[in-house]
């Protein structure tokens, strides 16, 4: 049962880690939105990158952001939780693959590999909070700003990149949870306890004490 949730968790944590890399490659994390135009010639979309134009014919023109510093905060802070999310799933899929029962890496000692999977599972939990951070604190400022009325930029809504940003955190709080779950699970071999059983020396040892101070029944007048 251990194997087969370990086998569940560390799947889980490659399809939520490459869907981090989807989500980052996509353009569509906010999209100018149509709300009260009749005509619409062009569409505005962006993500955490870039910023894209297109046109009723589909022509489109992206440019990267010129500078790091000009950028709002939330989108500076939303790049480094995205990164740092990939470096936690990386982590987590290496020490899931060295920490698995039934893997050959670091021989048969279960307990330590136990502790190594473990581990992975943190990562995993902590690769999904930094997406799970990094794309709701995007999709927080684009639904403000499309509900203030006294906002002079355009609105923006929500795209499907942040659909597939909070699938990935989602499937990645599944897999750390299911390997921490999995380091608790014992077999019933493993919750056996020991037989104590004494040495034969032990054994002999207290035999002889016993019969040593138990009490005799006659005295020295009797063999005389």
């Amino acid at each position: 049962m251990k194997e087969i949730i370990e086998v569940i968790a560390l799947f889980l944590g490659f399809v939520s880690w490459i869907l981090i890399l989807v989500s980052l490659q996509d353009q569509y994390w906010k999209e100018s939105t149509t709300e009260g135009s009749v005509i619409t010639t062009s569409t505005i979309y962006e993500n955490l990158w870039m910023s894209c134009a297109s046109d009723s014919t589909g022509i489109y023109n992206c440019r990267d952001f010129p500078s790091l510093f000009a950028l709002p905060g939330y989108i500076q802070a939303s790049r480094a939780l995205m990164i740092a999310a990939i470096v936690f799933g990386t982590f987590g899929l290496v020490a899931t693959l060295a920490g698995m029962k039934c893997s050959k890496i670091g021989g048969e000692n279960y307990i330590l590999k136990g502790r190594v999977a473990a581990i992975g599972g943190v990562f995993f939990l902590l690769q999904g909070i930094s997406t799970l951070i990094a794309v709701s604190w995007y999709a927080a400022n684009i639904t403000q700003q499309f509900f203030d009325q006294f906002y002079p930029g355009t609105k923006y809504e929500i795209g499907e990149g942040l659909y597939i940003g909070w699938s990935s955190a989602v499937l990645a709080i599944c897999g750390g949870a299911c390997l921490m779950c999995a380091c608790k699970v014992k077999t019933p071999n493993e919750k056996m306890p020991y037989p104590y059983q004494p040495s034969s020396r032990g054994h002999v040892l207290s035999t002889v004490a016993t019969s040593q101070s138990a009490p005799s029944n006659y005295g020295r007048n009797a063999y005389v």
